[in-house]
């Protein structure tokens, strides 16, 4: 069986549009939590973690205009990993080289946008572009074209477990051999007022305006819900004997995945947690390691009430009392729904890289449903071997997946 490795990494993100800025962000405390930069009413939410603009490379205004904006971020991010990875797709099978990309919500803003103009001009006036603005699976689909990629391509959409199931299945595909490379990640872009309301509509959002920086407290108790964010991550992931072939940086190994569903609420987890505490335990399975061989979570953590309880529970059912140290990515750059898992992988592979685990700040206040072993407001200095990423959505998704370091 094939093993996939890593070899490439890109980030759009509220903390900057590289790796190392995003890194030292993370490593800092630094959070890009905001006043939202937009007019209009988003509802009693007006914070957000926004992230910049992007141009990639090549692409001139008539090009941009026919992007969707979340396409952009997973453009430019999948830009970012074929540089690292030094990918040449001249010396490659673009059959053997597929895309999978997840994407919670897709073109929401051009939906919403087309619909006003329906509405108010009439059918005529709706975009000749405004379908492949809008689908999920254009995001995919265009990072195919630019780079030449003619293998699998697929777009995942899992809500919030999107990304991550998105690494999942680029994995599968590298395991069985359908694919030597693989782009793989999620992208999301729905920071505007329309894509604001709908969670705000049930109460999902913070309301702490007046403090955006502290907001987003995950397993603190004084959380009031999540902060909405914006970006993308995309990995090259590879096989180890493709990679060592062309002579290939392995960043790190994808080790194993696993996913299950609560069946249980549309929004709601299951309180005891063992939805989760099943995809954890399926990866550690996949990954062949013994809990203890664990030493870090970078958890779904998302500062809402009944999520953050129930993924702790899932964290001791599974690692038991102590665990691994744990973080929430979350805490500094909101939520990015759909691209949250494969952002949140790539602060897995550098904390397996650099030796340091980047803090979850605003924990202030303990909260007695919420016994895990945080990396409170510092980030600390430790040897990772072994990282778990779990990203958890409504519908009752649930998905983790482990990444192991290459001695």
């Amino acid at each position: 069986m094939n093993k996939p490795v890593i070899t490439g990494m890109g980030v759009v993100s509220p903390l900057g549009n590289t790796v190392p800025e995003l890194w030292d962000a993370l490593c800092a405390g630094r959070s890009g939590i905001r006043p939202v930069s937009f007019e209009g009413d988003a509802g009693y939410s007006k914070i957000a973690g926004q992230a910049q603009d992007v141009t990639p490379a090549g692409m001139g205004p008539k090009e941009i205009r026919r992007q969707s904006r979340f396409i952009l971020f997973a453009v430019e991010a999948s830009d970012q990993a074929i540089r690292q990875a030094g990918f040449d797709m001249n010396k490659e099978d673009p059959r053997r080289c597929a895309v999978v990309v997840g994407s919670g919500i897709g073109g929401v803003i051009d939906i919403h946008d087309n619909s006003v103009i329906m509405h108010t001009s009439g059918p005529r006036r709706v975009s000749p572009l405004f379908i492949t603005r809008a689908l999920a699976n254009i995001a995919p689909g265009q990072v195919a074209i630019r780079h030449g990629f003619q293998g699998a391509n697929r777009c995942v959409v899992t809500a919030c477990a999107s990304g991550t199931q998105a690494l999942g299945e680029a994995a599968d595909l590298i395991r069985c051999g359908r694919a030597d490379v693989v782009l793989a990640g999620g992208a999301e872009a729905t920071v505007f007022p329309f894509g604001m309301a709908g969670f705000a509509a049930i109460r999902a959002l913070s309301a702490r305006n007046d403090e955006p920086e502290r907001a987003s407290r995950p397993f603190d108790r004084d959380r009031d819900g999540f902060v909405m964010g914006e970006g993308a991550g995309m990995l090259l992931i590879e096989s180890e004997a493709h990679a060592k072939a062309r002579g290939a940086e392995i960043l790190a190994e994808v080790a194993g995945m696993g996913e299950s569903c609560d069946a249980y609420h549309v929004t709601a987890p299951l309180p005891d947690g063992s939805g989760p505490a099943r995809s954890m335990q399926e990866a550690l399975n996949q990954a062949q390691l013994n809990p203890e061989e664990v030493q870090y979570c970078n958890a779904h953590g998302t500062s809402t009430s009944l999520n953050d309880a129930g993924e702790s529970r899932a964290l001791r059912t599974v690692f038991g009392e102590t665990g691994p140290i744990v973080s929430s990515t979350k805490s500094m750059i909101g939520h990015l729904l759909g691209a949250a898992g494969a952002v949140e992988a790539v602060a897995c592979v550098m904390s397996l890289r650099t030796g340091i685990v980047h803090p979850s700040i605003n924990y202030d206040t303990p909260d007695p449903e919420c016994p895990v072993n945080l990396a409170a407001n510092t980030a600390r200095e430790m040897q990772v071997n072994a990282a778990i990423s779990n990203s958890l959505g409504f519908g009752g998704h649930n998905a983790s997946i482990i990444f192991r370091r290459q001695s």
